[in-house]
């Protein structure tokens, strides 16, 4: 189960780019929650794929050198669904459509997402430096905050609100 969890249903094990490719399928799932559930319903998930993957992380990680492998993207599922929620909030607070995730908000959260989550700046580097279960997960939280500033700055530049 826990090897479920981390690879993110075995997306981790794809051979190039195990990162990218857990984000990129996060995305799907995310719009589905959100189409299903609006915010709330995405905001939980984020919250319960946090905290069971840093429990599944800790687990497959226990008693190995490597402390954060590549296969493992369940952290990468959480920092882009973080970078999502201010698209997702949004649209459900304005009463738009469950199933409309319009594509410049969830391709500036993917970039910048794996953009912070590759370069590692500050806190980013900071989280990963941990070499911990939490540190594995956490740089990806950080990362998925720091992009989903910049999802809503763009989206305040988008739609007028900041000149």
């Amino acid at each position: 189960m826990t090897r479920l969890i981390t690879t993110f249903f075995g997306i981790g094990l794809l051979p190039k780019a195990p990162g990218t490719w857990g984000t990129a399928a996060a995305i799907p799932v995310a719009w589905i929650l959100h189409g299903l559930l609006g915010f709330p319903g995405l905001l939980v998930a984020t919250i319960v794929a946090f905290l069971t993957g840093w429990w599944a992380i800790k687990v497959e990680t226990a008693g190995k050198d490597n402390h954060d492998p590549s296969e493992i993207v369940i952290d990468e599922v959480v920092g882009i669904w973080i970078a999502l929620l201010p698209l997702s909030y949004g649209m459900w607070a304005n009463d738009q459509p469950q199933w409309l995730f319009p594509y410049p908000g969830w391709v500036t959260a993917f970039i910048f997402f794996r953009l912070f989550d590759i370069w590692k700046p500050g806190p980013v580097g900071w989280a990963d430096r941990k070499h911990t279960p939490l540190g594995v997960i956490l740089d990806d939280v950080i990362a998925g905050l720091m992009a989903a500033v910049v999802v809503m700055a763009a989206a305040g530049i988008y739609h007028g609100l900041i000149q």
